[in-house]
């Protein structure tokens, strides 16, 4: 996908984390890691690695998903100051995040509208966290924040994704790589 630069925010086994990928060298890129200490969402996570992460828009992805997204879609320049994966909505959030509208722009999800997922993929700009604060805060906040200024855009995916924050759905991702 061309991204030969990560940053690996962590707070629970942390160490371990970086004892196995150490540099990152043998894989082709380059790792820095921004360890959290105490929890602190993704927001706040986000904004401590934001030295390390530069002034130039960033591909986020969450830890606990399994995915086949080509990430080269997002390896690109951002409009705005979010562009966000959505999905269908899976059984665990039957009600969506967000609506995705005919012109790309994202709103929050309406009653009645037909809503989307956020899969934990998504171009962020350094910009969208101007003025926040260090510590623990959600990401979706400043999301919405942005979403009201039109300033968030999105797409719909429909291949292979499984957030495995259940036993449940780790093993429904651990049966999609044994098949593969």
């Amino acid at each position: 996908a061309g991204i030969t630069e990560l940053v690996i925010n962590h707070a629970w086994l942390g160490a371990q984390i970086e004892a196995h990928l150490g540099d990152g060298a043998r894989f082709g890129v380059s790792i820095a890691y921004s360890p959290e200490g105490e929890p602190l969402e993704t927001g706040g996570g986000i904004l401590r690695a934001l030295p390390l992460l530069g002034e130039q828009s960033f591909i986020l992805l969450n830890g606990d998903i399994f995915t086949d997204y080509p990430f080269a879609q997002l390896n690109r320049p951002l409009s705005g100051l979010a562009h966000l994966v959505l999905l269908d909505n899976p059984s665990h959030n039957v009600q969506g995040d967000f609506t995705l509208l005919a012109n790309g722009q994202l709103v929050d999800a309406q009653p009645g509208q037909p809503s989307l997922t956020y899969s934990g993929m998504a171009l962020l700009s350094p910009q969208l966290f101007a003025g926040c604060q260090p510590g623990a805060f959600k990401l979706a906040p400043l999301l919405r924040r942005a979403m009201a200024q039109g300033l968030v855009s999105g797409e719909r995916y429909a291949g292979r994704w499984v957030d495995v924050g259940s036993l449940e759905r780790l093993a429904e991702a651990e049966q999609l790589v044994a098949g593969a």
